[in-house]
């Protein structure tokens, strides 16, 4: 085996940071799960009460 090149040093990098993200992800989900849902919930864009209204009238026009 020779001198590994510029592909495939940078395919080692890849892959390091693919498995380093993935471990990350993996140890911190429940910690990130809350992080996600609290940033979901305070979009500026989403009015809150839309939702209620919008599920009341889906389940009236289902009936």
């Amino acid at each position: 085996m020779g001198k590994p090149t510029a592909t495939q040093q940078a395919m080692v990098v890849f892959g390091a940071l693919a498995v380093g993200w993935l471990a990350i992800e993996m140890a911190f989900k429940p910690w990130l799960d809350k992080a996600r849902a609290a940033m979901d919930k305070s979009d500026p864009a989403r009015d809150p009460d839309e939702d209620a209204v919008v599920k009341a009238a889906e389940t009236a026009a289902d009936e």
